[in-house]
């Protein structure tokens, strides 16, 4: 049975957006600010050039001056994982290696999308690249978004395979698949919610926290709703959970990280440029995120 210790990337991993200055270039300056703010709300661990960093749009020049800025910035008082995926096993391969130089703590490796591998397409690329480098991997297993599932029965062997695949980040939206690799998995392993919105159920079937979006704006009670999970206090863990559903969810009305990058931008913390194909929040969309924000009481500073 998996183990549900937060002792490889802690308990919060925040999947941080890549701010874009008026020129939609990399805003440095907010790098700063975010990582800063990031840090001091309960983040364990920072994930650069992720889906919510924009990776899709960030050439491989920018996800590494990126990664060094936010090794740098970090100082080491949390990890730093890179966003080192995609669907060629090569270039995956070559950047998994420049992010091991450049510093960061472990690797972020999505399933392949649109040229959707089988199963054992899935199971070799995912282990070439874990041959080619000493860092820990967590896999990413994200099928709406990519159009294949890398199933229990895979990431189970694959984990049982290499021993610096360490963890899962599931965005699958089921428990069901969830607690297949938690009854199965090898002790090394960790398994990670993918969506907010289900960071208790999943934690109930053997997850040990969060790979976040929320955790953006609300990272303390992210923190505290795990905590109080694992203390025994279920009640507790609950009333913040359905305390804060409503943003779990409407973070998600526009394309990931549309409404988080407006919700940072509401606290001074970057612009909410974005590069297309990505387009702003509509009016309507931003009064519903104004509301929504204005509710959260924990979060102090949110400008009206």
């Amino acid at each position: 049975m998996i183990k549900t210790t937060g002792d490889i990337f802690g308990r919060v991993m925040t999947a941080m957006i890549t701010p874009f200055d008026d020129d939609l270039n990399i805003d440095y300056k907010a790098v700063e600010k975010i990582v800063a703010h990031l840090i001091s709300t309960g983040t364990s661990t920072i994930v650069v050039s992720g889906t919510t960093g924009e990776s899709p749009t960030l050439d491989e020049t920018e996800k590494k001056d990126l990664l060094k800025a936010v090794v740098e910035i970090a100082a080491g008082k949390v990890k730093i994982i890179m966003g080192t995926g995609s669907n060629d096993t090569r270039k995956s391969i070559k950047l998994s290696l420049e992010a091991e130089k450049l510093g960061a703590n472990g690797l972020l490796l999505v399933a392949p999308y649109y040229n959707k591998p089988s199963q054992d397409g899935l199971k070799a690329h995912f282990s070439a690249i874990a041959k080619e480098t000493s860092l820990p991997i967590i896999l990413y297993n994200i099928p709406g978004r990519t159009g294949i599932n890398l199933t229990a029965e895979s990431t189970l062997e694959l984990a049982e395979s290499h021993k610096n695949i360490v963890a899962l980040k599931d965005s699958t939206g089921s428990v069901e698949q969830a607690q297949e690799v938690g009854r199965l998995a090898p002790a090394h392993f960790r398994v990670y919610s993918g969506d907010d919105n289900l960071t208790l159920p999943f934690l109930s079937v053997g997850a040990c926290g969060v790979i976040s979006v929320a955790s953006h704006v609300i990272g303390n009670e992210i923190k505290r709703m795990i905590e109080a999970f694992y203390e025994g206090k279920v009640d507790d863990a609950r009333a913040v959970h359905y305390l804060h559903l409503p943003l779990f969810k409407g973070l998600f009305v526009a394309p990931n990280p549309t409404c988080v990058k407006y919700a940072m931008a509401k606290l001074g913390l970057c612009k909410e440029n974005l590069r297309l194909p990505l387009v702003p929040l509509s009016d309507s969309q931003k009064s519903f995120m104004d509301q929504l924000l204005q509710e959260l009481k924990p979060v102090a500073g949110v400008k009206k």
